[in-house]
This record gives structure tokens, C-alpha cells and sequence, in this order.
């Protein structure tokens, strides 16, 4: 079993308020069928959520009336992308089903307090694919906070200890510097977890793009931890999912579990 990550700047144009790139959604979905792997999908808010979220200092807990509304509006907007993503699925032929997080999890001081995960394995024994998403959620200390797509892939990795996760990114995968604006940039292969750490140092803290992957790399230290590989692929090349899945080399960065 596979937990995947489908991050919100390869379905949505992060620039672009409420974007969806629905052609590579569309290719996904036919990877992830013909591959007939059991997964648990997580998706990204993207251009969807991030805008809104940031708009109403949603992550920093309540501070005023104005987010009770930005955070109905911004769960409005990462549900429109959530059911975006469920239509690619199902005429892929693909029996998803979503679970919100707001609905099964609750965060403290944006820490995981209760997360109720027999809900996925209910639905994975039946044979559907549950789809879960980043998400306002409740918070006990600060009454409401954000749970990223991240959070929820690293709690999922560590309740059902998967063969890989994998995140499908913009990008080929992990490189000794921002290749979007370093054309000097090496393509990283295959790391440790020590290696990651020399990396994480490297990366330039002012970039916006970087914040991003600095906090992809905390989860998946996480993630190494458990002992679980974690690989990172370019979802807008055709077939790069679909060849990891089943074990076919492709181009991606590997990050070993373990020490």
C-alpha cells in the first residue's frame, strides 16, 4: 500500500486564485488506475486554500469575528478543489471517497490532538480509495488552525506504516538548490536522512517556493524516521507515477528510511 501526496502547485496555478489544472489531474487519475496499486491519496489546497488562509491569518488561531468567515470560505474553496479531484478520479474509474479532515481530526496549538484513522481503514479494506485534503481545521488552544496536506500524510504514514509515500511535485524532485531560480541546480538522486540535513542548510530562507520545500523536508524526516522511503516525482511527466508505483526506474529523488 502506497500513501500519495498530489501537491497543490502541480493541480492548481498557485498564482492564479481557484485554478485547477484539470488535464493533470486527469493523467494522474489514469496513472494511479492502471497501476492498480492500493493508495491512500492526499491532495494539496494549492491556489485554492493558501490565498484565503493567508488573507485571514487563519493559521495564527482566532483573533477576530472576519475569520469565522474566512474559515467557512476558505473550507468552501479546498472542498470545490477536494470534489474537483474526486470527478477526475471516479472517470478514471477510480472508487474514491473523501474524508475531510476537519471532520475526523482536531489540532492543539496546531499540534494533532485526536485524529480518527479507522474511518481509512474501513474504506481501504472495502476496496475504495480514500481521499483526504489540506484543510481549516479545529484547534482546543488557539480555536482554529490549518492541517496541511504534509501533516496528514506524515499521521497517515505512521498509522499504516506503507511500502513508500510518495510526493507528486512540480518539480523532477530534490536539488542542491532552487531550480527555478538556480540554473546551476544538481539533481539529487537518492539521500539519508543526514543528507537532508546538510541539504536543509543550503536552502535560501527568503524564497517563497523554498519555505515550501523546507517544510516538505521536516515531514519527511518524519517520515524516515518510521523507517519508511519517501520519493519525490514530477506529476506533470507523463508516466512518472504510474512507473514508481509499480517499480519501474524513473527519474525521482529516494529518501531512505531509517538511520
Amino acid at each position: 500500500m502506497f500513501v500519495v501526496k498530489i501537491g497543490g502547485s502541480v493541480i492548481t496555478d498557485k498564482s492564479k486564485k481557484s485554478f485547477f489544472k484539470q488535464k493533470v489531474m486527469k493523467k494522474l487519475a489514469s496513472e494511479i488506475k492502471k497501476s492498480k496499486k492500493p493508495i491512500i491519496l492526499v491532495h494539496g489546497a494549492g491556489s485554492f486554500g493558501h490565498i484565503l488562509a493567508k488573507q485571514y491569518s487563519l493559521n495564527d488561531g482566532f483573533q477576530n469575528k472576519n475569520q469565522i468567515e474566512g474559515f467557512a470560505y476558505t473550507h468552501a474553496m479546498v472542498q470545490q478543489l477536494n470534489s474537483l479531484v474526486l470527478k477526475e478520479l471516479h472517470n478514471a474509474g477510480i472508487p474514491a471517497i473523501s474524508i475531510p479532515p476537519h471532520a475526523i481530526l482536531r489540532l492543539n496549538n496546531h499540534k494533532p490532538s485526536n485524529v480518527d484513522f479507522e474511518i481509512f481503514k474501513i474504506y481501504l479494506n472495502q476496496g475504495f480509495t480514500p481521499l483526504t485534503f489540506g484543510d481549516v481545521v479545529l484547534d482546543k488552544k488557539i480555536g482554529f488552525s490549518i492541517c496541511s496536506g504534509d501533516l496528514i500524510l506524515h499521521l497517515l504514514a505512521d498509522y499504516f506504516k506503507p511500502e513508500k509515500v510518495i510526493f507528486v511535485m512540480d518539480e523532477d524532485g530534490l536539488y542542491t538548490t532552487n531550480p527555478k531560480i538556480d540554473r546551476h541546480a544538481k539533481f539529487i538522486k537518492n539521500l539519508n536522512v543526514k543528507e537532508l540535513d546538510v541539504l536543509t542548510t543550503k536552502l535560501d530562507a527568503h524564497d517563497d517556493v523554498t519555505k515550501g520545500m523546507e517544510g516538505k523536508i521536516e515531514t519527511i524526516k518524519k517520515i524516515a524516521d518510521l523507517g519508511i522511503e519517501t520519493i519525490l516525482l514530477n506529476g506533470n511527466v507523463n508516466n512518472r507515477l504510474y512507473d514508481t508505483l509499480i517499480g519501474k526506474d524513473s527519474k525521482h529523488t529516494l529518501i531512505y528510511g531509517g538511520d
